[in-house]
């Protein structure tokens, strides 16, 4: 019996993780958790925990395979230790799914209970993810949405989190549902009809609400944009091997490509063209003779430029590193620049380095970066940039703070080299769609290998490139100007899952110690 039950679990995590980019089967996230609550029904909390971090495991080795290929391809690691460290990070991130069965079968016992606070409880474990050690919230339920535009829209009410939450409302429905059908039990319980027929009819009220809520917000923010004049801007990819890039014989091709390239914009008539992060393989402002190559394209495309590259300045005898963007004037004078808030860890520095020194970071520069203030945007005449640098994009209250620091665009720009053509790429462009709805924002996305692209404030994708290609992407950013509930108030429906989810386990607990024994 527990093996087909282990069998369950690993299916669940399977298809959790098919749900997202590349396989990209997002409908089958509607009812990936079945399984595993079909196996945890009816055994003891210890167990559950067990199937929990079974199902978490599989789906995080299936959806993180690609930390592999960077650790051993850029990180120069042999495999015997990439394969390690993936199952680290894996088992970390699965605890969160083994709380949640655990919780489950210790507290959520009633079928009535289970329909309304599963949900929640998933929400509250997710938020968690997203910000305890610095947060990892890659890839949470509600990010594989990110094509369905008409339910995504509530993201600029509740955030990712929100889709997140009517998933999880449509698996515990179903996984009710069958239940009853099978005239099975719910942890002991029976399910009786009108459990299901809640269930049923908070699922259609769920979705009709999202889906209605979602048309009306495309139709009325797509009006808006139809009133504001859109800025032309271009995106340069070049394509530059990861492995060759730093290389001091290649750091004069890889800036003539950029400018040339950069060039190649001028028949559209950008306003902006922006280049991704460490475009140019050097410091830009220090190296005297491959800044001014990129100060004379900049001069001859006579147009603004955003340029991602690394800067440092010395604090107390000793240099600091940050990785920036530049924004340059059409006269080629460097007028703002804005410094990586959100660094990768063992990417950009070594947290606990004091504790690890035996750990080197995966990166070519000399000495660990500095992060920036949190919130500063570049003034670009009398509009705002707010940039975000790599995986800065994956974090909502960085683009939030941006908005609310009055970014009128959303700029993500990113190395992406490091994943080659694996899944990483796919996922990381699907996460910074959320950004652009959550605060109603248009973002265009530059990237040293793609993908590059456009997303307008509504979610809906525009041109894209194609990974590992030279493309120069050209079009209009719609605008609009306005503050979303979610840019004002930030998770606070994910906090108030936190908190009820917490509020109600206390209670159960309380109840549980003050509960009398019965007589024999």
């Amino acid at each position: 019996m527990m093996f087909f039950k282990t069998l369950l679990a690993i299916a669940s995590g399977l298809l959790l993780t098919a749900g997202f980019p590349k396989t990209g089967l997002y409908f089958l996230t509607w009812f990936s958790l079945v399984p595993l609550g079909l196996a945890i029904r009816n055994i003891n909390p210890g167990h559950t925990f067990r199937l929990g971090f079974i199902a978490g495991l599989s789906h995080y080795l299936t959806l993180l395979y690609w930390q592999v290929y960077t650790m051993h391809t850029y990180g120069g690691l042999p495999y015997y230790l990439c394969v390690p460290v993936l199952f680290l990070m894996a088992a970390y991130l699965s605890t969160y799914t083994a709380a949640f069965c655990w919780c489950i079968s210790r507290y959520l016992r009633k079928p009535a209970y289970a329909l309304f606070f599963i949900p929640p409880l998933w929400v509250a474990l997710e938020y968690l993810r997203a910000t305890i050690l610095t947060g990892f919230p890659w890839e949470l339920l509600g990010y594989s949405q990110f094509r369905w535009s008409a339910i995504i829209q509530l993201s600029d009410i509740a955030g990712v989190f929100g889709v997140s939450y009517i998933i999880l409302v449509a698996n515990i429905t179903i996984t009710i549902g069958l239940l009853y059908l099978l005239q099975k039990k719910w942890c002991g319980h029976t399910v009786h009809r009108n459990t299901m027929r809640c269930g049923g009819g908070l699922l259609v009220i769920v979705i009709t609400v999202s889906v209605g809520y979602g048309f009306w917000r495309i139709h009325t923010i797509t009006g808006q944009m139809n009133q504001q004049k859109s800025p032309v801007v271009a995106l340069i990819q070049g394509n530059v091997d990861q492995s060759i890039k730093w290389n001091p014989a290649f750091q004069l091709l890889t800036t003539n490509k950029y400018k040339q390239l950069s060039l190649s914009a001028i028949p559209a008539q950008p306003d902006l063209i922006v280049w991704p992060e460490t475009a140019t393989p050097f410091y830009l402002g220090y190296d005297e003779r491959l800044t001014q190559i990129v100060i004379n394209g900049v001069k001859e495309n006579g147009t603004s430029f955003l340029i991602g590259s690394p800067s440092f300045k010395q604090e107390s005898d000793k240099p600091v590193f940050y990785n920036s963007a530049y924004l340059v004037s059409p006269e080629g004078d460097i007028i703002d620049k804005y410094d990586k808030t959100h660094l990768v860890p063992f990417g950009e520095y070594v947290p606990m380095k004091k504790w690890l020194p035996f750990i080197k970071k995966m990166v070519a520069q000399v000495g660990d970066f500095k992060s920036g203030p949190k919130g500063d945007t570049l003034s670009w005449g009398d509009r705002k940039l707010g940039v975000l640098i790599c995986y800065e994009s994956i974090f909502p209250s960085l683009s939030r703070a941006l908005v609310k620091n009055k970014a009128d665009i959303l700029v993500n720009i990113t190395n992406d080299a490091w994943f080659g053509r694996t899944s990483a790429t796919y996922q990381h462009f699907s996460m910074a769609v959320f950004r652009s709805v959550e605060n109603r924002r248009s973002l265009v996305r530059a990237a040293n290998t793609g993908i590059s692209g456009y997303v307008d404030p509504v979610g809906r994708i525009g041109q894209t490139s194609p990974v590992l290609s030279e493309k120069v992407l050209t079009a209009s950013v719609p605008m609009v100007n306005f503050e979303s509930f979610y840019t004002r108030f930030g998770d606070i429906f994910a906090q108030t899952c936190l908190l009820l989810c917490s509020l109600f386990f206390i209670s159960g607990y309380i109840r549980n110690r003050t509960r009398k024994p019965v007589a024999p």
